[in-house]
C-alpha cells in the first residue's frame, strides 16, 4: 500500500433482525425487507426498526467486539420472530451486492431449497462477495449454507473466542465458539458469527484474498481439526 492511501473500511452485511440503538453507529446504511404480498417480487424495501429479538444485536456484537473497524450493513428480514422467506433474504442479498459489501453473515438456514435463493448467493460470489451461513451440527440441510461456495459453518463446544475448528464435514466447513459475551444466545448462528469475525480479520490483511484462500487460511488457522465428538 502507498504512503498516505487511505484505507477503505470493510464493507460488512449482516442479515438478520436488525440491531438495537447501542449498536447503530456502527452501521453504515440499514433496510428491512418485508413481505407485502403472495405474488412474484412482493417484498419492500423500508427503513428498519430497533432490533425486536435480540439475534441480530448478538450476531454484531460479536463481530464489533473483535473487528471494531467495520462498516455495518443492517439487512432486516426478521420481525417478530425469526422466521422469514427466501424471497426477503434475496432482496437483503441483492441490496448488500448494490452496496458493494465484501462480506455477508447469514446466522440463519431455511429448511426449504429456493432457486432465486441458490441464483442471488451465485450473483454474490460472482461479485466477490463472501458469504458466511449458519448449519446446524447435526440434522438436514439448511440453506443458504448448502449452496456451493458458501461457507457452513456452526458452533464447536471445544472453541473458545478466537478459536476455530476445521471440520470438514457434510454438514460444516468449519466451527467456532458457541457463546456471545452479554448475550444468552448460543448455538450454530452464534458460532456463524465467529467464523465471520475470522474470515473479516483475514480479509483486513489480505483485502483482495480468493474464497480459495480464505479457506485455506481458515483451515491452517484451526486449533481442532475434525467434527466433535459428543457423548450421549
Amino acid at each position: 500500500m502507498a504512503p498516505g492511501q487511505q484505507v477503505k473500511p470493510l464493507r460488512v452485511g449482516i442479515v438478520d433482525s436488525g440491531l438495537d440503538l447501542a449498536l447503530l453507529p456502527a452501521v453504515m446504511a440499514g433496510r428491512a425487507f418485508r413481505i407485502t404480498g403472495a405474488g412474484p417480487g412482493a417484498v419492500t424495501a423500508a427503513e428498519p426498526h430497533v432490533d425486536r429479538l435480540g439475534h441480530g444485536s448478538a450476531v454484531a456484537g460479536v463481530l464489533l467486539q473483535q473487528v471494531p473497524d467495520m462498516a455495518l450493513l443492517n439487512a432486516q428480514v426478521f420481525d417478530d420472530r425469526l422466521t422469514c422467506s427466501s424471497r426477503q433474504v434475496v432482496a437483503a442479498l441483492d441490496w448488500l451486492m448494490a452496496e458493494d459489501v465484501r462480506l455477508v453473515n447469514l446466522s440463519f438456514g431455511l429448511l426449504r431449497d429456493c432457486p432465486e435463493l441458490a441464483g442471488a448467493c451465485a450473483r454474490a460470489l460472482a461479485q466477490g462477495i463472501v458469504l458466511v451461513a449458519a448449519s446446524p451440527a447435526r440434522g438436514a440441510p439448511v440453506f443458504p449454507a448448502s449452496y456451493p461456495g458458501v461457507i457452513r459453518a456452526t458452533g464447536d463446544a471445544r472453541c473458545g473466542p478466537g478459536e476455530l475448528s476445521h471440520l470438514g464435514s457434510s454438514q460444516a466447513d468449519f466451527g467456532a465458539c458457541v457463546r456471545a459475551a452479554g448475550s444468552g444466545l448460543a448455538g450454530a448462528s452464534i458460532g456463524c458469527a465467529h467464523v465471520t469475525v475470522a474470515v473479516a480479520q483475514y480479509l483486513l490483511e489480505e483485502p483482495d484474498a480468493s474464497l480459495q484462500e480464505i479457506h485455506g487460511q481458515l483451515a491452517a488457522s484451526a486449533r481442532f481439526h475434525g467434527p466433535e465428538h459428543r457423548q450421549h
